[in-house]
Order: C-alpha cells, then sequence, then structure tokens
C-alpha cells in the first residue's frame, strides 16, 4: 500500500514537470498587438516558430514556457502584428521592369511626361527604345490643349524624340502611347483611309484627319509592343531580383502573379532553387499563349506541398479592358464617350473551352472582367461549364478585378462560388472620374460593391494590380475601409455604405487570399500548425484614426519564420 502511495505521488510529481517543459520554439515574437484573423482566438501577446511553423499563440506567460537558451526572441516593441500580407493580384515581372525603364506612375501632366522622355533620349543612342509605363491621363493635374477621345497627342513627344522609338504603357497596362518613330517601324504612322482605327479587340486612335494620335487601345497597342527588343536573361533577373525586394519591403509574403509565361515560371523556380526566393508565388498561366495551356493541361498542376515556394495551378485570362482607357466591356454606352462599350478583348469561346479544358485537368480559371458586359459573359461561361462537371467548384473559379457588375449579378458570385479578386485601391485611384464613364447609377448600383458581394456569400480577396498601382498594402487597406482618395476625399468616403470593416479587410489581405490558392489550412492566419508568415507594421492598423493609417509603414516582414526585411 505504502509503494503504491509513494507510486502515486511521483506520477503526480513527474506530471507537474512535464507540464512546465515545453517544445523548445527557435524564435519567439513578443510584446506586440497580434491579430490573428483566427475566430477562436482575435488577438495574442506573443508566437513562437520552430522550424519556419508556429508552435504556439498566448500570452507572454504562455509563451515564454517555450523559450530556452538556443531561442532567439524578437521584441516587438509594441508594434502590431499580423499574418503575413497576401496580394492577390498583381505581375510580379512587371513590378521590376517598371524600376528598370521610366516610372510614369507619379507623373502630374503630360509636359512632365514629355520631359522624362527627353531626359531618357539624351542618354540613349540613336534608335534605341524608350519604353516606361504608369502615365494616367485622368490622374493629371491638367490636361493638354489638344486632347482626342479623351487623349494626348503625340506631337510633343515627336519632337523630343525624332529618332527613337518611344512606347509608354497606360498605367493600366491596357493602352500605350507611342511617338511617330514607333508608328513608322510599326508601319501604321499614316493610315489616311488605308485602315480603319479599330483593329480586333482594340483601336487606333485617330485624329480628325485620320492621323493616329500615339494612342493604342487594348490589343491595338501590340502592333508596337512587339517590336520592342526582347528581354535579356541577365535583365530578367535583375527584374525579379527588384521585385522581390519591393515585396518584402511592403510586407508581402504571398503572391499571385496574374499571367505569367514559361520563362518567367523558369526564373522563378531557378531562384527557389538558389534560395532567394524570399516571397511565396502563386503563378497563373498566361492565357494568351494556347500552346502553353495544352502543355499544362497535360502535365497538369505543379503544387508546392513541401516548400509552399512556388505552385502553379490556374490560368489567367484578360477578356476586357480597363474604364481607364475606355476598354472595359459594357452593356451599355460609356457616358463620356456616346456609341462606344468597350472591347471584348478575347472571344468569349475562348473563355469556355479554357474552362473545359481547365477542370478535368484541375486548373482553376482566373478571368480578368471590369465592365459589366465582361463579369456577365464569363459569369454565364463560368456557369456552362459547371453544370458540365458537378465537383468544379472544388476549383474556385475567380473574376479578377469585378469591377463593375450588373446588379442582377452580384449574386451569382456567391451563388456559383466565385472569387472576386478585388483591388480596392482603384476605388480611391479611379472613382472621381469612373463616375464620368459609368453615370451616377451604375457607380452607386454596381461599381466596387464590395459588401454587396460578401454579402452574396462570395469570397472578396485584395490587392493592388501593380505596377498599375504600388504595391503597397496600407494604401488600399485604408481604400478598404474609408473608400475615399488619398488625399482623404469625400467626407463619409464614395458610396460608403460598401466600405469594409477592419476586420473584413485584413481578413481579404490574409486569409481570403490564403483561400483564393488553396492554402487557407497552411497560412492566411496565426495559428498552431500555419507558416510562420507575418507582417509587422510600425502602427496599429486596426485602431489608429482613418487618417493616421496611410502613414503607416512596414515594420518587419516574415516568410517561413525567418526575417526577410526589418526597417
Amino acid at each position: 500500500m505504502k509503494n503504491i502511495y509513494l507510486l502515486a505521488i511521483l506520477g503526480i510529481f513527474l506530471i507537474s514537470c512535464s507540464s512546465d517543459k515545453a517544445e523548445p520554439a527557435d524564435l519567439i515574437f513578443t510584446n506586440g498587438i497580434i491579430y490573428t484573423v483566427n475566430e477562436s482566438q482575435p488577438t495574442a501577446e506573443a508566437v513562437a516558430v520552430k522550424d519556419g511553423m508556429i508552435l504556439a499563440v498566448g500570452t507572454t506567460e504562455e509563451i515564454e514556457k517555450h523559450k530556452s537558451e538556443n531561442t532567439e526572441v524578437i521584441d516587438l516593441q509594441g508594434e502590431t502584428m499580423t499574418p503575413g500580407i497576401i496580394e492577390s493580384h498583381a505581375h510580379l515581372m512587371g513590378i521590376g521592369y517598371n524600376k528598370l525603364e521610366l516610372d510614369l506612375m507619379y507623373v502630374k501632366t503630360y509636359d512632365e511626361l514629355v520631359e522624362k522622355v527627353a531626359e531618357a533620349v539624351a542618354k540613349a543612342k540613336p534608335g534605341d527604345w524608350i519604353t516606361g509605363r504608369g502615365w494616367h491621363q485622368d490622374k493629371w493635374i491638367e490636361k493638354p490643349e489638344k486632347m482626342v477621345k479623351g487623349f494626348q497627342t503625340n506631337e510633343q513627344l515627336n519632337e523630343v524624340s525624332p529618332d527613337n522609338p518611344v512606347y509608354l504603357s497606360h498605367a493600366s497596362g491596357h493602352a500605350a502611347f507611342a511617338n511617330g518613330k514607333a508608328l513608322e517601324l510599326a508601319g501604321i504612322s499614316n493610315l489616311k483611309g488605308e485602315r480603319p482605327g479599330q483593329v480586333e479587340g482594340g483601336e487606333i486612335i485617330l485624329d480628325e484627319l485620320g492621323n493616329p494620335t500615339g494612342i493604342l487601345s487594348e490589343r491595338a497597342a501590340g502592333l508596337v509592343g512587339r517590336l520592342i527588343p526582347a528581354e535579356t536573361p541577365e535583365r530578367a533577373e535583375q527584374a525579379l531580383t527588384l521585385a522581390l525586394k519591393e515585396l518584402n519591403e511592403k510586407g508581402i509574403t504571398s503572391f499571385h502573379d496574374a499571367g505569367s509565361g514559361q520563362a518567367t515560371i523558369d526564373l522563378i523556380q531557378k531562384f527557389k532553387n538558389e534560395g532567394k526566393l524570399t516571397v511565396r508565388q502563386y503563378v497563373m498561366l498566361t492565357g494568351t499563349q494556347p500552346a502553353l495551356l495544352e502543355k499544362w493541361y497535360e502535365r497538369g498542376p505543379m503544387i508546392d506541398s513541401v516548400d509552399h515556394l512556388l505552385t502553379v495551378r490556374s490560368i489567367k485570362l484578360n477578356c476586357d479592358g480597363a474604364l481607364g482607357s475606355r476598354g472595359a466591356w459594357l452593356l451599355e454606352d460609356y457616358t463620356d464617350r456616346a456609341g462606344h462599350r468597350g472591347h471584348e478583348t478575347l472571344p468569349m469561346e475562348v473563355v469556355t473551352e479554357v474552362s473545359e479544358k481547365a477542370i478535368p485537368a484541375g486548373f482553376q480559371v482566373c478571368a480578368h472582367a471590369i465592365g459589366d458586359r465582361a463579369n456577365q459573359e464569363i459569369l454565364d461561361r463560368y456557369e456552362a461549364a459547371f453544370a458540365n462537371y458537378p465537383d468544379s467548384k472544388k476549383l474556385r473559379f475567380r473574376i479578377e478585378h469585378a469591377q463593375h457588375i450588373h446588379p442582377d449579378d452580384i449574386p451569382r458570385f456567391g451563388e456559383l462560388g466565385v472569387i472576386a479578386a478585388m483591388q480596392a485601391i482603384h476605388l480611391s485611384s479611379d472613382r472621381p472620374w469612373a463616375i464620368d464613364r459609368l453615370g451616377e447609377k451604375r457607380i452607386i448600383d454596381g461599381a466596387y460593391v464590395w459588401q454587396k458581394l460578401m454579402q452574396s456569400g462570395a469570397v472578396v480577396t485584395n490587392g493592388t494590380d501593380a505596377p498599375v498601382e504600388p504595391v503597397d498594402p496600407i494604401p488600399s487597406f485604408y481604400a478598404s475601409v474609408t473608400r475615399k482618395t488619398l488625399q482623404g476625399l469625400p467626407d463619409g468616403g464614395y458610396e460608403g455604405d460598401q466600405k469594409m470593416t477592419r476586420a473584413e479587410a485584413l481578413k481579404s489581405y490574409t486569409l481570403d487570399g490564403a483561400f483564393a490558392e488553396f492554402e487557407e489550412n497552411f497560412k492566411g492566419s496565426i495559428e498552431v500548425g500555419k507558416a510562420a508568415d507575418f507582417t509587422v507594421f510600425d502602427k496599429n492598423i486596426m485602431e489608429v484614426p482613418e487618417d493616421e493609417i496611410l502613414e503607416t509603414t512596414v515594420a518587419m516582414t516574415v516568410v517561413a519564420g525567418k526575417v526577410v526585411y526589418k526597417k
């Protein structure tokens, strides 16, 4: 009896000792404000990490038990940590190349654009191409005296660059501005009745005499764009390096690349093999290369279930243009251009064909649609494809942008399980002039309708469409919760009933983004067993006054438990 008693005491002692011992962590984050995006534990004080995964989440006292002599402790010093930010729609190489070419994103006038081109010409050799991206005529503080169909003309560009071809992409990527030399090389410098301005899926903007103005809308841009010399492998590596650095600095831990070819996938794989891939990549195959898609249908998705660094399991289709270039495909005429309804930049039968092939091959389809006609047509084709494949909803088809939707089509997103991959920053940048394109009724009923979509049961993700906008998530978060311009206008925001709460906005940038790439069980929230991907902000974006959100910066970015950026 005595021995049994002693054994019982010993057992209690051992259990007590073991309960005080916890699995040692490699890394502990403490002394911060931690928002987990986990409904069962919305906030925490500290997080323990081991082997790149979250070991424990809890109070400072609870996490302290995981500290050993080999544990690195990072003091957050009261800063705010969230799950790693997921950019759900942007263009990886575009971000990098934007840093190697003329960056026209912040140009405020046409004269300033011309001045930047003149500076580039002075440094170039005769005949060298001058390329750039980012101009947007509706964002200029003053318009040039001569405008044709809402765009500038290229006379000034010709004066500063008579011998160097110039090709400048619109911020949206859905139009280009070329000088006379570039048009001459493309054989479209003097149409004068030889060919109409309309081309399949696009338009060459002509003046009143029938001369090209230099503006090439939608697919017409390719008439000149295809002449630009191909990028070298060395320059591509440089661009990818710059892009990854930018993403690290902006707190991005995962990135949905909205349409790339095999060369880009191979380059990302090379960076992964060399240990240089510091942001997780979810790559959409470009739908502009049918032969590429056929190879991947046969091969099947490439799902990185080990490192979760590079996955290819979706297809990107470009189905209409942008509102800024009046290329978005509408059901009714543009309010500010009678008789014009934008462009179907991809035949809708291709959406049907790709969907029918993608589903049995296991690929998600992500279709770019900005105008209400494009959104409606794509939903129709998705629905028809789903009817033939009962389990197809598991593939989580997406519509990229879903910017302007007919009211009858809004509920269909939730009903069909189609993800609305939206970019809140477009509301801030575009809404002041978008009302001129669509008119008040269409804007109120169906433009940037985040709440209506979420209430339909749809998942709404967030991002920037960089390099259309800077890849910084903070302005897009601000737009999500205020529906204001970045200048803080108007009071109450545009169509304020469609604002996201701060919790909804954070979820759209984290867990919903993870869901859109089938990774919600691996990342997107701060929970035990998930990836240790974190973004640390120097201000509490969940509680500071609205006007302080834009003053926030990223203090630290962590991917798989490794600090890839620290301010």
